[in-house]
C-alpha cells in the first residue's frame, strides 16, 4: 500500500498528511475497538465517531484513557456468560 503525500489547505495554510496540524476523530466499531481517522475523510463501514476530535496525539492520548480492555466486546460477553 502506498501512502499519499499530497497536501491539503486549511485557510491560508498548507497541511501535510501525517503532521500534527491535521484534525482527527476518535472512532469506535461495534466491537468497541478504537482507532483514529482523519476528520476530512469518510469513515469506513462499521466505524462510528466516538465524539473526540483533535490532533493525532490528542486523539491517541484519549484512546489511552478510555480503551482499558483490549478484548473485543463479543469476547467479553462470551467470557461473562461462561462465569454463570
Amino acid at each position: 500500500m502506498t501512502q499519499s503525500h499530497s497536501a491539503t489547505r486549511t485557510g491560508d495554510e498548507e497541511v501535510r498528511p501525517g503532521t500534527d496540524e491535521e484534525e482527527y476523530l476518535v472512532v469506535r466499531n461495534d466491537e468497541e475497538q478504537y482507532s483514529i481517522w482523519r476528520a476530512d475523510r469518510d469513515l469506513p463501514a462499521g466505524w462510528h465517531p466516538e465524539g473526540r476530535r483533535g490532533t493525532r496525539q490528542e486523539c491517541l492520548d484519549h484512546i489511552d484513557v478510555v480503551w482499558t480492555d483490549m478484548r473485543p466486546l463479543s469476547l467479553r460477553r462470551r467470557l461473562a456468560g461462561a462465569d454463570v
